[in-house]
């Protein structure tokens, strides 16, 4: 569909925006990647499983309130309504500090519990570290919390560029203090540390380089109940994913101990990165395009899901079984012996990957504004 406003097609910005995606996504991960053997030859393996936990609940707590105010933004027809994206700022940055809270309390009853001799002493949730951690690590909750809707504006635009160059320099500051913190410390505080710095530094770039509306405290009842009519839905969805998805860590961190939770977290980051990398760009093609799609030509829904689904299907099934031929030779290149038993793990989670290629049928329910 064209127009005199727009003059490129749908098809013509998906696939601008999938190529920035792709591109976008390959260098995050060889960044990601890049750091995280820097960090592996600066840290020991524990403290990876004592970060995986800590990651664990921040990722937790996030998924079981997730309302989904970026895919509302995305797919409703108040998507560029000032009002709409004030309201949904507010509840946003007040999501975020409550998370905070949340995680602080948690760190504290985990405390007491060691304190009491209630967690086993050669688990994970037994290190000394482990509470300060949470707590100054879910901060980022805040930060995040005060991110412009230009963001989600931005992907209901499909201006994949802008949103690839504020993700990478995020991404670098992060990087540089993380591992510059690393040398001087040799310390878990280096990742937390750059963590934080790359989460500030992506919340201000989408303030300062994007443009569109800026944001305000201002309140719309109206437009509350429309993102609660909405996001209520993905609540619950998003509850039992992160379940799914992160009841393997939550377990394994009662019964193993620091460095062999430390291990299985680099293989779930692997497998993670391939699956983050599909789940990205369908995030910045399939739910934009389908959203246009049924707003302007309800008809074509199927045919545009199925071109969707199957380059997904390719993609996610290839790569499951290269992890799944060549984990222990990845994991031999690129790691030091101390990291070998990731191999053997990696070969067995790449499986996952066949299942996840159903992903893009999220997409259409919420692109519909059926998230039910």
């Amino acid at each position: 569909m064209t127009s005199a406003r727009d003059p490129e097609t749908l098809k013509q910005r998906a696939l601008r925006a999938g190529g920035w995606s792709f591109a976008g996504y390959g260098l995050s991960q060889a960044i990601r990647l890049g750091g995280n053997l820097v960090m592996t030859r600066l840290l020991a393996p524990e403290m990876f499983g004592v970060m995986a936990i800590a990651t664990m609940v921040t990722v937790m707590l996030n998924m079981m309130s997730d309302l989904g105010l970026k895919q509302n933004i995305i797919q409703s027809r108040f998507g560029d309504d000032p009002v709409f994206l004030d309201t949904a700022w507010i509840v946003q940055i007040a999501r975020g500090v409550v998370l905070w809270l949340i995680a602080v309390l948690l760190s504290a009853a985990l405390y007491l519990a060691n304190l009491s001799g209630i967690v086993p002493a050669e688990s994970v949730y037994a290190s000394p570290e482990l509470q300060l951690v949470i707590a100054v690590n879910s901060f980022a909750s805040v930060i995040i919390g005060f991110q412009s809707t230009r963001i989600a504006t931005a992907h209901r635009k499909f201006d994949q560029k802008h949103l690839i160059k504020i993700d990478l320099a995020g991404q670098l500051a992060g990087l540089a203090v993380m591992i510059g913190f690393g040398v001087a410390t040799r310390s878990i505080w280096a990742i937390v540390a750059g963590g934080l710095i790359g989460s500030l530094a992506t919340t201000m770039l989408g303030h300062v380089w994007l443009k569109g509306h800026r944001n305000r405290f201002r309140w719309d009842e109206a437009s509350f109940r429309e993102l609660v009519r909405f996001g209520k839905w993905l609540l619950v969805s998003s509850s039992m994913t992160v379940l799914a998805f992160n009841g393997d860590r939550l377990l394994l961190g009662g019964f193993v101990d620091a460095q062999v939770l430390g291990l299985y977290a680099i293989a779930t980051l692997i497998t993670g990165a391939v699956e983050g990398g599909l789940g990205r760009i369908f995030e910045a093609i399939a739910l934009p395009a389908l959203s246009e799609v049924a707003r302007n030509e309800p008809s074509r829904l199927r045919e545009i899901y199925y071109r969707l689904r199957v380059v997904g299907d390719l993609a996610l099934l290839f790569m499951a079984g290269l992890l799944f031929a060549a984990g222990q030779l990845v994991i031999d290149l690129l790691y030091d012996p101390r990291y070998s038993a990731v191999g053997g793990m990696l070969q067995v989670l790449a499986l996952s990957l066949v299942a996840a290629r159903y992903g893009v049928a999220h997409q259409i329910y919420l692109a519909v504004g059926i998230p039910r």
